[in-house]
């Protein structure tokens, strides 16, 4: 299974287009859609990603470095299914059923396809304000990869929210924004080893995470620390 990287903060190469936010690929699902839909458009194009073979897209919160990419995305294709939060503002909501999109309510883990699946709403703080956020969950042949959009409610929340739901199956990865950028390094060094003790096998803390706070990551998970960029392709 392929997780194609199409929005962050850094590229593999000057082929690509970067920009605030994140956004991934997942057999027809994509996951989040970063700050600009041309940069995206773009990426996709460069990737040699058909919009037509986009069929579902899961948004994991409301917050415009996850949800600018959207609308020229559904100019580009109509009647797409859109998962997202019963938390987010109502203006996102009209604007996607304005468009002629299906916004569907992931209040509880969904499976979206065969193998992919929602966390379901996960609430959380931002700037002391409640939000509403969602991972996407995958199952693979090695494990479960969870990715994460901000993790405004805790990486080590969500992690716990997927092992809950997924009893009995290990973690093989979790990657994407970890919001790690203003905390004190003690605080994220607690925060990198529970996700170890918590049997994670490989990490790829990316977007928001902070450059400290990655290379905390990268010294307790050693060789299972992944670089996530656009353009790159995590094979699993």
């Amino acid at each position: 299974m392929d997780f194609k990287i199409l929005f962050d903060k850094n590229a593999i190469s000057s082929e690509f287009k970067t920009g605030w936010g994140f956004a991934v690929f997942i057999d027809g699902v994509l996951f989040d859609t970063g700050e600009d839909g041309n940069r995206l458009l773009y990426n996709l194009e460069a990737e040699g990603i058909d919009t037509n073979s986009i069929e579902k897209i899961v948004l994991s919160h409301d917050h415009w470095d996850h949800t600018g990419g959207l609308w020229p995305l559904l100019e580009a294709k109509k009647n797409l299914k859109i998962y997202g939060c019963p938390g987010f503002s109502d203006q996102i909501k009209d604007k996607i059923k304005d468009s002629g999109a299906e916004f569907i309510e992931s209040n509880r883990s969904l499976q979206i396809k065969p193998n992919i699946y929602t966390t379901g709403e996960i609430s959380g703080f931002y700037k002391s304000m409640k939000i509403s956020e969602q991972s996407l969950v995958v199952k693979s042949k090695k494990g479960l990869v969870a990715i994460t959009g901000c993790s405004h409610p805790g990486v080590v929340k969500i992690v716990e929210k997927v092992k809950e739901s997924f009893k009995n199956e290990d973690i093989h990865l979790v990657f994407g924004g970890f919001h790690l950028m203003n905390k004190e390094k003690r605080e994220i060094k607690l925060i990198a080893q529970k996700l170890k003790d918590l049997g994670i096998n490989y990490v790829g803390p990316t977007h928001c995470t902070g450059y400290e706070a990655q290379q905390i990551f990268r010294k307790i998970f050693g060789n299972k620390y992944i670089s996530i960029k656009v353009g790159k392709t995590i094979t699993i």
